[in-house]
């Protein structure tokens, strides 16, 4: 019973690092990079239908919200430096 065991333990293990061993990372253009688009997938996106056709008011948000982000720091060192009291909700005042 034991060696039946161990007998097929051997051949799990065994046929487990036979099926990693089998991937060899397709075919590699150099050393780390081996993507490889899916059969039938185009050579330029845009205009294609995997083209997800980002909102341009979509992608500024984030620069916006950087801008008024340094706008209140910017009223947050003014009034530090007038008063010498460091307020953070300077949009109350």
């Amino acid at each position: 019973m034991k060696k039946q065991l161990m007998l097929s333990l051997a051949l799990l293990v065994g046929s487990l690092t036979m099926t990693a061993q089998a991937y060899d990372g397709t075919k590699c253009k150099e050393a780390g990079n081996c993507w490889e688009p899916k059969p039938g997938y185009p050579e330029k996106v845009a205009g294609s239908k995997y083209d997800p056709k980002h909102d341009p008011n979509e992608l500024s948000k984030q620069a916006l919200s950087i801008k008024d982000m340094e706008a209140r720091n910017q009223k947050r060192w003014e009034t530090l430096s007038k008063t010498g009291k460091f307020v953070y909700d300077i949009e109350a005042n």
